[in-house]
C-alpha cells in the first residue's frame, strides 16, 4: 500500500506541495484538511477579487488528484499513533504528516474593537470591522462596500496597501493608519514609500504614518477611529491589516518544537518522526518568512525529499510584489544597506511626473536589492539576476530602463 500523506492546511503552501508531489509521483496518496469551506486559492489575488477585476472562482490552485477535505478542522495530532482527530470526532491515519497551517491575522490593541457583549479576544468584532485574509473575509468586505461612506485601513504593509488600493478603486474615500515612519517599511526605503504615498494619493487615499489607532467609536457598529494623538477619523468601514502570526497551537499541543513558528531543519522536518512543516507556520534557522515565495520554495524542497530526491532548504531571498491595478510595486533583497554591511553602490532613478521610483543596490557586480514603484517594465530581468545571483551588465542602468524607452 502507498504511504498516506496528510497535510493540515489547504492554502497556497499545501497546494504547491501537492502539485509538486503529483508531478514527481502521479500515484501519490495525499489528503488535505482545510478549515475553510472552499478549495485552495491564491491569497495574493484577494484584492483583485474585491475590486471585481477577477471572479472568486478564477483564483483556485491546481491540486492534481489530491483529496481535499474542505471545512474539516483537525483538532488534535497524535504523533506516536500517527493519527489526526477531526472536529466531528472521527480519526484519520497518516504515514507522513505535513503542517501547512499558515498564520492568523493579528488583531491590533484597539479599544472597543469588539461588540459590547463580546469583549474577549475571540469575541465578535463590531459591524463594519473586517479582517482581510481569506476569501470569506473578501466576500464580507465586498458586501459591506456599497453601503459604506468612508474606510480606514489599520496597517500600511503590503496587505494594508493592497486593501486600501482596492477600496479606493471601488469609490470609497480611504485613510491608512500606520505605526511605522512610512508605508511598507519592511520592503521599501523612504524614497520608495514617498512614491507609493503619491500613487495612493492619486487614488484618493490619505496616509497617517507614525500613528496608532487607539480606539474605535460606535456601540455595535464602527463609526470612527481615534488615533493616539487624539485625532478622530470618521469611518463606517474599518479593515484590519496588521500582519499575521504563525498558527502553531495544534503543533505545540502535539509536542513539536515551537518557538515563534514550528521549528524545522534544512529538510523541513520537525522534532517528530515523519512530521514536516512548510509555509507561514514554519521557523527555519530562526526566521519566519510569512510570504508566498518562501512557502513555495519550501514546498518544492519537501516534495522532492518525500519522493526520494536529495534536496535541502537553505533559506529564501524574499521580496514583495503588488502588480495589478494602478499601484505597482516590486521590492526584494537588501534595499537600505548600512555602511557596516560592506561596500556597495546604489543607483536611483525617480520620475515624479510619471510617478515612478527605481533603485538598485549592488555589491561588486552582484545585485543585492531592488525597488520598483510605478514602473515594473524591467522587473523580470531584475528578479532573474537577483534570484540566480548572476553578474549584472557593465552598465546596470539597462536593468532599470527597458530597451527603446526614452532616456
Amino acid at each position: 500500500m502507498r504511504r498516506q500523506t496528510a497535510v493540515i492546511g489547504a492554502g497556497m503552501a499545501a497546494a504547491r506541495l501537492t502539485a509538486q508531489l503529483f508531478a514527481r509521483d502521479p500515484g501519490a496518496a495525499v489528503t488535505l484538511f482545510g478549515d475553510e469551506a472552499c478549495a485552495p486559492y491564491n491569497r495574493a489575488l484577494l484584492a483583485e477579487v474585491l475590486t471585481g477585476r477577477l471572479p472568486a472562482g478564477t483564483i483556485g490552485l491546481p491540486l492534481a488528484s489530491a483529496q481535499v477535505r474542505s471545512g474539516v478542522e483537525v483538532v488534535a495530532v497524535d504523533t506516536a499513533a500517527r493519527t489526526l482527530e477531526l472536529a466531528d470526532g472521527s480519526i484519520a491515519a497518516y504515514d507522513t504528516l505535513v503542517f501547512a497551517t499558515g498564520s492568523n491575522p493579528v488583531l491590533p490593541p484597539i479599544r472597543n474593537l469588539h461588540c459590547t457583549s463580546n469583549t474577549g479576544e475571540g469575541g465578535e468584532l463590531k459591524q463594519g470591522v473586517h479582517a482581510f485574509r481569506t476569501l470569506a473575509d473578501c466576500a464580507r468586505l465586498a458586501e459591506a462596500v456599497p453601503g459604506a461612506r468612508r474606510a480606514v485601513v489599520v496597517g500600511g504593509g503590503i496587505l494594508g496597501v493592497s486593501a486600501a488600493r482596492a477600496l479606493a478603486e471601488l469609490g470609497l474615500p480611504v485613510e491608512i493608519v500606520h505605526q511605522a515612519p512610512y508605508l511598507m517599511e519592511r520592503h521599501l526605503d523612504e524614497d520608495g514609500a514617498v512614491a507609493l504615498h503619491r500613487a495612493l494619493g492619486r487614488l484618493g487615499v490619505a496616509v497617517y504614518a507614525e500613528n496608532r489607532a487607539k480606539s474605535l467609536h460606535g456601540t455595535d457598529r464602527a463609526e470612527g477611529v481615534t488615533l493616539a494623538n487624539g485625532y478622530r477619523l470618521d469611518a463606517d468601514l474599518v479593515v484590519l491589516a496588521c500582519g499575521a502570526r504563525p498558527r502553531v497551537g495544534l503543533a505545540r499541543a502535539a509536542g513539536l518544537d515551537v518557538r515563534t513558528g514550528i521549528v524545522v531543519d534544512d529538510g523541513l522536518a520537525t522534532s517528530a518522526p515523519d512530521v514536516y512543516a512548510i509555509g507561514d507556520c514554519t521557523e527555519h534557522r530562526g526566521v519566519v518568512h510569512g510570504l508566498s515565495g518562501p512557502a513555495w520554495e519550501q514546498a518544492d524542497v519537501l516534495a522532492a525529499r518525500l519522493c526520494g530526491a536529495e534536496a535541502t532548504y537553505a533559506g529564501s531571498r524574499v521580496g514583495a510584489r503588488l502588480t495589478a491595478g494602478p499601484v505597482e510595486i516590486a521590492a526584494f533583497g537588501d534595499v537600505d544597506p548600512v555602511p557596516d554591511d560592506g561596500p556597495h553602490d546604489v543607483i536611483r532613478l525617480a520620475d515624479p511626473t510619471r510617478g515612478s521610483y527605481k533603485k538598485l543596490v549592488l555589491r561588486g557586480d552582484r545585485l543585492v536589492g531592488a525597488i520598483l514603484v510605478g514602473d515594473l517594465a524591467t522587473v523580470g530581468a531584475l528578479t532573474h539576476a537577483y534570484e540566480r545571483d548572476e553578474p549584472v551588465p557593465a552598465d546596470p542602468l539597462h536593468l532599470l530602463i527597458p530597451q527603446g524607452a526614452p532616456q
